[in-house]
């Protein structure tokens, strides 16, 4: 399946200021298959060490950890010749084994005509949890996230109606009430199925719903195991009792992430670390509230006053044990949830395109779902589950800041008037 990572990978082979590249990101997502289908098309061989299947890889980098050393040795594991610029050296599970991070300094410094991706699904934990000898500026990093509404399409066969919804963003035409109906469907289904590789290969395979939620509750349940295998003892409930109350927090009318939802009393001072050990994992996304609108927005967060975000629309609708058929056809009972499952959809489009969203709320509780710097510009972003076209809140953030154009994400199509761009839910990838 096309993956939009392999461009980037693409450009890093051809860099010419190349560094070892850390590829990180949750469970599930596809780091593996990606570059190893990179590795393939790209280079004459490629040399594969997981330090979660083969434990013993680790005595390997325990003596030394200069490439003049590793390389014959690798070689030899690998039952490959590792040569120069032609052969893509790959380390799986690298948080496992912290003498293999280290040893990418050393191939920066002494051996940078190695190519080298080291790959890592708990990384940020390992690294913040551990004293881990880090190889800052020695390495490239970049994060993985499922597949996003485009790659989505175009594992679909939908590639001209992806090139469409392209064109219309760019040109504020609206799409043909045919294809925009179309594009309404598969966006619905692509919150059933989510951005997980292997729930739209099945998919796209065998159009079976059932099949599907089979496969997310294992990629949920091996969530859990990672909570149980890489936590603390005592941070283990915590963690499990947060991840799964933030479902619960999307279906309140205002989606603030609240402790006294998770238990009752519950404090920050309890739970804090529980969600930074699921925002390292790469699991949940946090969204600050903005107190001011300045650049840089980072310096104008409230700590104290967050949302929650899960990683995966798939993911989300399985912890819910939403049925496929409600959500194809946004049934009544779903009217709690439909918001708070909506914003996490763009939250997700928005974070895979590499903003950093931040929500923002006036004094008398006017919210704008997201507010994003683009291009240089401070942009409010609006989000409706349906065609409902009233947005107050936007208009009081309009009216206070000015800025030089809103973006409105909602079931209707393309248009821009009252500098406000209309945008449908199913291009949110575009922005």
């Amino acid at each position: 399946m096309y993956r939009k990572i392999s461009g980037f990978l693409e450009e890093w082979k051809k860099g010419s200021h190349r560094k070892p590249l850390i590829l990180q990101g949750a469970r599930q997502v596809g780091k593996t298959y990606s570059v190893l289908e990179f590795g393939r098309t790209h280079y004459e061989n490629v040399a594969y060490f997981n330090f979660e299947t083969n434990p013993n890889l680790n005595k390997t980098f325990e003596e030394n950890i200069s490439p003049d050393y590793l390389i014959p040795i690798l070689s030899h594991i690998a039952g490959t010749t590792i040569v120069r610029e032609k052969t893509l050296i790959v380390f799986d599970e690298v948080q496992l084994c912290e003498r293999a991070l280290t040893s990418l300094k050393y191939f920066c410094e002494s051996a940078p005509e190695y190519h080298i991706i080291a790959l890592g699904s708990l990384l940020g934990v390992a690294v913040n949890r551990a004293q881990f000898s880090f190889p800052v500026g020695k390495v490239d990093i970049k994060t993985l996230y499922p597949m996003d509404m485009e790659e989505y399409l175009i594992a679909m066969g939908e590639n001209d109606l992806a090139d469409k919804i392209r064109e219309c963003f760019e040109n504020d035409t609206p799409m043909p009430a045919a294809l925009h109906d179309a594009a309404m469907k598969l966006y619905r289904q692509y919150l059933v199925i989510g951005g997980m590789p292997e729930c739209v290969s099945q998919f796209a395979e065998t159009n079976d719903y059932i099949l599907i939620r089979h496969t997310q509750d294992t990629i949920l349940a091996s969530y859990l195991n990672d909570m149980s295998k890489y936590n603390s003892t005592n941070e283990i409930k915590k963690t499990r009792l947060t991840y799964d109350n933030i479902t619960v927090q999307l279906s309140k009318r205002n989606t603030r992430f609240q402790y006294k939802l998770i238990k009752k009393g519950g404090r920050a001072s309890e739970f804090e670390n529980a969600i930074e050990w699921l925002c390292l994992s790469g699991i949940v996304s946090q969204v600050y509230k903005a107190e001011q609108i300045k650049k840089p927005l980072e310096n104008y967060r409230d700590i104290d006053a967050f949302k929650i975000y899960v990683s995966d629309l798939g993911l989300l609708c399985a912890k819910k044990d939403l049925a496929a058929n409600d959500i194809l056809y946004m049934v009544e009972e779903l009217n709690d949830f439909k918001g708070g499952m909506v914003e996490n959809y763009v939250n997700v489009q928005l974070t895979i395109n590499g903003y950093k969203t931040y929500y923002w709320e006036s004094e008398r509780g006017a919210e704008v779902d997201f507010v994003i710097q683009r291009d240089g510009k401070i942009i409010p972003i609006e989000v409706k589950s349906a065609d409902n076209t009233k947005a107050k809140s936007l208009k009081v953030y309009m009216d206070t800041y000015k800025p030089e154009y809103a973006i409105k994400l909602s079931a209707k199509n393309f248009g821009f008037e009252g500098n406000i761009k209309t945008v449908p839910l199913y291009a949110a990838f575009c922005v």
